[in-house]
């Protein structure tokens, strides 16, 4: 793969420490609205090249994702390559913090798949570009509480405009995924009254679920769910969970979940329109994490406030749902050229200049 030719990236940054075994990569994609911000992700690719391409994917999505969502902050994203359960360290987590600290704030980092709270107060002991840390610690703790509610919240919007209503009462929702995000989203879907079929890799996620929340059913595996007819989809595990082989197999009115990268292929967009899918944009759906951790990197942590600015995510999907059909677009196509507006019209005036 061509790093200069691969999507626009404006920095692309290798970071390895031999003696803590730190392997990461940090890939800022756009600072046109601000530092780039985005999570670490600690996860144990298969080689080099898939890191590579993962960071690149989501570094972009997250220059989208931070637009759309009316933050001051462009797109960038980390990957440490390794297995958390066995490579992580209070050692490797201090180098990758020096490493965010040598690049003077042109990157912000927080928490992502394999990260949590307590791993940024590590980081954070190196850097201060850095949020997601843990209340003890001065940060706003875990943003996956806010990232379910407004997957909550573009659900009720995607509802309202697929069926007048934004009630999912008596609605069939799929949940993939029973990790971060997905456990604090089926409270939501059982207090709307939503009928809940749920799955996981993870026996402990399932047995979780079980105790926890009784009344979900169980698939064996997504295939079964999707398969099963849904009227909501909600992916909320890995990247990729849309492509040729699963929009066969798919039986359902709405596409609204957590996880980052759904579509495995450009053309899965059009492809979800043409079967009469109703497919809510992953960057605007997930957005409500970031929306907290920015909270927190501006200054003094309000949850309520950054509620508040979650609660915008169901207008923000409305908005790109309604642009969408008027317009004969997909709404992944509606709301990248929205993103692309305020990058453009707002990004433009770091071109005046100012001075101390």
């Amino acid at each position: 793969m061509s790093i200069f030719d691969a999507s626009g990236h404006e920095q692309v940054v290798f970071c390895h420490d031999p003696e803590s075994g730190l392997r990461a990569i940090i890939a800022i994609y756009s600072t046109a609205l601000g530092p780039a911000l985005g999570g670490t992700r600690f996860y144990p690719y298969a080689n080099e090249a898939e890191a590579l391409t993962d960071v690149l994917h989501l570094s972009e999505g997250m220059a989208y994702k931070n637009a759309i969502a009316g933050l001051d902050h462009g797109g960038g994203k980390a990957v440490i390559w390794g297995d958390p359960a066995s490579a992580k360290s209070e050692a490797l987590l201090r180098a990758y913090g020096r490493f965010v600290e040598s690049l003077g704030g042109r990157y912000v980092t927080a928490c992502d798949v394999g990260t949590y709270v307590e791993d940024m107060d590590h980081v954070a002991r190196e850097t201060r570009h850095v949020t997601g840390r843990s209340p003890e610690a001065g940060g706003a703790g875990d943003s996956s509480i806010l990232t379910a509610y407004g997957v909550f919240q573009a659900m009720r919007a995607a509802a309202r405009h697929r069926w007048g209503s934004d009630s999912l009462a008596g609605r069939t929702v799929g949940v993939a995924g029973l990790g971060k995000v997905g456990r604090h989203l089926l409270p939501h879907l059982t207090e709307a009254g939503a009928d809940i079929v749920a799955t996981d890799v993870s026996a402990p996620a399932r047995a979780w679920a079980s105790e926890h929340f009784p009344k979900v059913r169980q698939a064996d595996d997504t295939d079964e769910m999707i398969a099963a007819g849904l009227h909501i989809y909600a992916p909320c595990a890995m990247g990729g969970a849309l492509n040729e082989r699963s929009l066969k197999l798919m039986d359902t009115e709405i596409v609204c979940g957590a996880a980052n990268n759904q579509l495995a292929e450009p053309g899965v967009a059009a492809e979800l329109d043409r079967a009469g899918i109703l497919y809510c944009p992953d960057y605007v759906v997930n957005s409500g994490g970031v929306i907290q951790v920015a909270d927190e990197y501006d200054g003094a942590f309000d949850f309520e406030r950054a509620k508040r600015r979650t609660t915008g995510i169901f207008g923000t999907t409305a908005r790109i749902l309604e642009r969408a059909e008027a317009e004969g677009a997909t709404p992944e196509a509606a709301a990248e050229v929205i993103a692309e507006e305020r990058m453009a019209s707002v990004g433009r005036l770091q071109r005046i200049r100012l001075f101390d």
